[in-house]
């Protein structure tokens, strides 16, 4: 009898500032809660990275994002469920003019915020904060890294 094989959930995210504020989504987590997240969500089956990030920006927020670097890989274990993520955090660029006002069903509202905001909410993960820390702290990474094998 075999076991069945471990897999982390894996997921991109993008850190988007605009004159010192970050876009973040306002969400409901799995228990109904309101929290505060980047764009972010799930590669889907015969994605590219690049593709599953402007996506969910896309999908979230209604913007056309233009990834230029990524801050890094992270693993976090959600504490709640025992499920690991791995998220690869995107940094780049939305137009000013919003693409698409039909926002996936579970988030609420988009909102630029100052870190300082961002600091006072309830967070979907502690990967919010040190993305965004990241960021601004942190070398960025070229996209050529990222190798998409047909």
């Amino acid at each position: 009898m075999s076991e069945a094989v471990w897999t982390p959930r894996m997921t991109v995210s993008a850190v988007i500032e605009r004159d010192g504020k970050y876009l973040l989504v306002e969400e409901l987590d799995d228990d109904g809660e309101h929290v505060f997240n980047q764009p972010a969500g799930h590669l889907e089956d015969k994605e590219s990275l690049l593709q599953a990030v402007e996506r969910e920006v896309l999908e979230e927020t209604g913007y056309q994002f233009s990834p230029q670097s990524f801050t890094g890989l992270y693993r976090w274990q959600a504490p709640k469920a025992g499920l690991t993520f791995m998220r690869l955090n995107f940094i780049g660029n939305v137009g000013d003019e919003v693409l698409s006002h039909r926002l996936d069903a579970d988030i609420i509202a988009t909102h630029w915020l100052s870190r300082e905001q961002i600091l006072t909410l309830r967070l979907r993960s502690p990967l919010v904060l040190q993305c965004i820390d990241d960021y601004l702290k942190r070398p960025h990474y070229s996209l050529c890294a990222l190798i998409d094998h047909p």
